[in-house]
């Protein structure tokens, strides 16, 4: 459903990320994890095609994002981690807008389910300058989901929601990917995400330290107890001097 050869993104003489290459599969969650300024957003940006790859080719749904863009784009989602909604329109124009832009035809049904869902129903009406940060969040997972993508990327999903709407957000992930999407989540919340993944890309100042399933990332960067916590994985993968790669670093895993 995605995948990254040899990406690079650099900015005049700063590399933000280096030789990047993986690939995400229908029904797998990847959670995208690093530090501060490890080049998770700016991969995410290149993918749903914001920001051009210096070098590399990135491709979703086997279309190139940036020979193919209008295709590519139809077919993901990218919700970032502030994700900016139109201060005037409703919840509800929100939805409409979204159905347009897309080409979702009938697309009431659809929306009605989602705004109840996330609880957005009884604030339908109102305009987002008006709703709160976790609201303002459901109102862009719902515009997301709309039109059924077969990629989805979310930039920290959980900022902002109140318990209810984190177990919603879960529960929807783990949906979209049994219906054979993609999905992509990158967060620092690792305890929270850790029981959605199915596969962990670890980076760390531009560079890919870890591609692999939970199980591949536990061998890799083993403690004494031999069930590391992904929070424990992610401080062993990062902390090292030189950290250890997987096999085939620079080629698709």
């Amino acid at each position: 459903m995605l995948i990254l050869d040899g990406f690079s993104k650099s900015y005049k003489d700063t590399a933000a990320v280096e030789r990047l290459s993986f690939e995400v599969k229908p029904g797998e969650v990847l959670a995208l994890v690093g530090p501060n300024g490890a080049g998770k957003t700016t991969t995410m940006r290149s993918i749903a095609g914001i920001i051009p790859p210096s070098a590399g080719h990135i491709t979703v749904a086997g279309f190139d994002i940036v020979k193919q863009p209008v295709q590519a784009k139809g077919r993901l989602a990218y919700v970032p981690d502030d994700p900016k909604l139109f201060d005037a329109l409703t919840v509800d124009e929100h939805l409409e807008f979204a159905a347009t832009a897309y080409g979702v035809s009938d697309y009431k049904p659809k929306a009605e389910a989602l705004l109840a869902r996330f609880e957005l129903a009884e604030h339908r009406r109102k305009p987002a300058i008006e709703l709160s940060r976790g609201m303002r969040q459901k109102v862009a997972i719902c515009c997301a989901y709309l039109h059924d993508p077969t990629l989805v990327m979310l930039d920290e999903p959980l900022t902002g929601l109140d318990p209810r709407g984190i177990r919603t957000m879960k529960e929807t992930i783990v949906e979209r990917a049994r219906a054979g999407a993609a999905v992509i989540v990158s967060s620092h919340l690792l305890q929270l995400v850790e029981g959605l993944c199915t596969n962990l890309l670890i980076l760390h100042k531009g560079k890919r330290v870890f591609f692999g399933n939970i199980a591949e990332a536990r061998e890799t960067f083993a403690g004494a107890g031999g069930d590391d916590s992904l929070e424990e994985v992610f401080f062993r993968a990062t902390e090292e001097t030189k950290p250890p790669s997987t096999p085939a670093a620079d080629g698709v895993a």
